[in-house]
């Protein structure tokens, strides 16, 4: 494992070609509480002068139901519009209601967008990507950490989620794709605010079910 800074990531990240009209479009993805939303945050303030817009894909998520066939809004919402070069906009789904809340949120069409989720960096994605990122992390430990943040009434909702995460990225082999894996729970020494850790190459389970991610 090595430790790396986010200032050095973003700067790789500028130096490569925007894919999707002119933005570098930056895929963070990675298993149920592994880490990726607090990878994004830190990674986007790591970038000179003005941060990038971060796009979370729960927020295009209508239920649990709607673990993959998400897309497609955010496609029409988000993703045309900025390889048109306009800005992109939707509002956030609310879990508690059970609906499409609030105001519009703008996604400008910036020189880089962090799209940071599960299934992010999915296949049907990655002609139009600058640069993807997957975080692992130990299964119990993502458990806990989504239980922790969920609670345990949703238990039943996030084992099914799993299991149908795993089979996804099993399917794409969406780590060996990646450009970039990441230790979402690391033991090295680092400074977590302006390092991250990376992660030796991921493989897949070795039977259908025993989970994947192992690492």
């Amino acid at each position: 494992m090595t430790v790396s800074t986010y200032a050095a990531l973003a700067r790789r990240i500028l130096a490569r070609k925007p894919r999707l009209g002119g933005t570098r479009l930056v895929a963070v993805d990675g298993p149920s509480g592994a880490g990726k939303t607090e990878f994004a945050a830190r990674l986007a303030a790591a970038f000179p002068e003005t941060a990038p817009p971060v796009v979370h894909t729960d927020d295009f998520l209508d239920g649990w139901d709607d673990q993959f066939t998400f897309w497609s809004r955010l496609e029409e919402q988000v993703l045309a519009p900025l390889r048109s070069g306009e800005a992109g906009r939707h509002r956030r789904y609310d879990w508690a209601q059970g609906e499409f809340v609030g105001l519009w949120k703008t996604v400008p069409a910036a020189p880089v967008v962090i799209l940071e989720g599960v299934t992010s960096a999915r296949a049907q994605a990655r002609p139009w990507l600058t640069f993807s990122v997957f975080v692992v992390a130990p299964a119990r430990l993502r458990l806990a950490r989504v239980l922790r943040r969920d609670g345990e009434p949703g238990r039943p909702y996030l084992i099914r989620w799993r299991r149908r995460e795993n089979r996804h990225f099993a399917a794409e082999a969406t780590a060996q794709h990646a450009d970039l894996v990441v230790d979402g729970a690391p033991r090295v020494p680092h400074d977590p605010v302006s390092e991250f850790v990376r992660s030796g190459p991921v493989v897949p389970a070795a039977r259908p079910g025993s989970g994947y991610p192992q690492a």
